[in-house]
């Protein structure tokens, strides 16, 4: 048996007591370890595929030293001081990992982003939750997390991205939601949230509000400034949109199959940002529109099918340049289609939807010309439309039955309608 050379002792003694070192200051926090065991534990091993990330969480290594290949979706913070390593990110890949969140994830307290979506976490997102108050951002959507949110969403007062759509959350929004002042993103879509909208008014940096395909009431909240998208689609919201006017920043809304009624406000349509917006399946009675639109209108796609609009055909609505997709389908308008629609066919519109409406007399020549090539329908109307036309397809009304409905509309009770 050879003997060490006594030059190479100290050498060897360096490489060991760094080695310990190492392993006794930048180890990742116990609490951390077992907050991911947890977490594991919870998820059933049938449904965890053999090429996910939780399948590389292997615990007879330590999740904060290991190679790219260990612990996947895990990241790390590195204190300058050699103290332990503490987990900051956990996002899990979106497998269908099948299980429940355990109370122990409120142990990560150094997390500044966690993301489980697209998964199928099952029962309350635990009131632990609460502790993560380093929490920038929190995707839990397209899971079935239950109950409700407000014992902990408050408490994480530097969040910026909140997405939980896609769940069976419950209950009310909280109003106390509106402390998250640093937020630009919230999302709780396709959730079972009912009653009404807080106020939101105080959440000054909110770009992007997403609260459609819940059971919400009541009537539009105070809403923040700089909102550039708003989405509150199959809800059961009630009452005008008129406050929208005021938020300047708006690019797209989505107010679709709710409870609305009044105008469409012409402020509503003139917002200088606006490129979409979505007002279908309501009860909108009237369209107003600007006279002096024009090269300032950035609006692009304009849909309200299926209202209660009535009167004739805005006009001024060949004066936005920009506009390429119209359904003003299922409403009420009566009267002539205005010369100036043949005129905008495929000079920018795309998309011409005006069936099922009363609308009467000859369809302009431009109709005709092969040039136009858009999509869309002129049926279920009382027009004399050559079925030579494409958008002529289907049938017409008789000439008596939008004789008829223009007559009994005029004096038709205007809270009816």
């Amino acid at each position: 048996m050879h003997s060490l050379d006594s030059s190479s002792c100290p050498i060897i003694f360096a490489l060991l007591l760094s080695f310990f070192l190492a392993l006794s200051h930048s180890l990742t926090l116990q609490s951390d370890i077992e907050a991911l065991q947890s977490l594991k534990l919870s998820v059933d091993p049938n449904m965890i595929p053999p090429s996910s990330y939780l399948t590389t969480w292997d615990f007879s290594v330590d999740p904060c030293e290991t190679s790219g290949s260990k612990f996947l979706g895990i990241l790390c913070s590195f204190p300058s001081d050699n103290s332990t390593s503490r987990i900051t990110t956990l996002e899990l890949d979106s497998v269908g990992y099948d299980g429940f969140l355990p109370p122990r994830i409120g142990t990560l307290t150094a997390l500044t982003s966690l993301d489980l979506s697209g998964n199928r976490f099952r029962g309350p997102v635990p009131d632990s939750i609460k502790n993560l108050n380093r929490l920038t951002r929190i995707s839990l959507s397209g899971n079935f997390f239950t109950g409700g949110i407000w014992t902990w969403i408050y408490r994480l007062k530097k969040l910026e991205r909140i997405n939980l759509s896609g769940n069976q959350l419950s209950g009310r929004i909280p109003a106390r939601i509106s402390k998250l002042r640093r937020l630009t993103h919230l999302s709780l879509s396709n959730n079972e949230f009912s009653q009404r909208i807080p106020n939101l008014y105080a959440l000054e940096n909110l770009q992007i509000l997403e609260l459609d395909s819940n059971m919400l009431t009541g009537s539009l909240p105070n809403l923040p400034s700089r909102l550039t998208t708003l989405s509150l689609s199959h809800n059961m919201l009630t009452g005008h949109i008129t406050s929208l006017v005021n938020l300047e920043h708006l690019v797209s809304v989505d107010l679709s199959d709710n409870l609305f009624s009044g105008p469409v406000n012409r402020g509503v349509l003139a917002l200088p940002r606006l490129t979409h917006l979505n007002v279908s399946f309501n009860h909108f009675t009237k369209m107003e529109v600007n006279n002096y639109f024009g090269s300032g209108s950035r609006l692009q796609t304009l849909a309200a099918q299926r209202n209660r609009l009535q009167g004739h055909l805005p006009v001024k609505l060949v004066n936005l340049e920009r506009l390429t997709v119209i359904n003003l389908a299922n409403n009420q308008f009566t009267g002539a289609i205005p010369m100036g629609y043949g005129q905008r066919l495929g000079r920018p519109w795309r998309t011409l939807f005006l069936d099922h409406n009363y609308l009467s007399g000859r369809v302009p020549s431009e109709f005709g010309s092969a040039v136009a090539k858009i999509r869309g329908s002129l049926a279920n109307n009382c027009l004399r439309c050559p079925l030579r036309i494409p958008l002529c397809k289907g049938r017409q009304r008789p000439a008596s039955a939008c004789h008829g409905y223009t007559q009994n509309t005029t004096n038709y009770p205007k809270e009816n309608y």
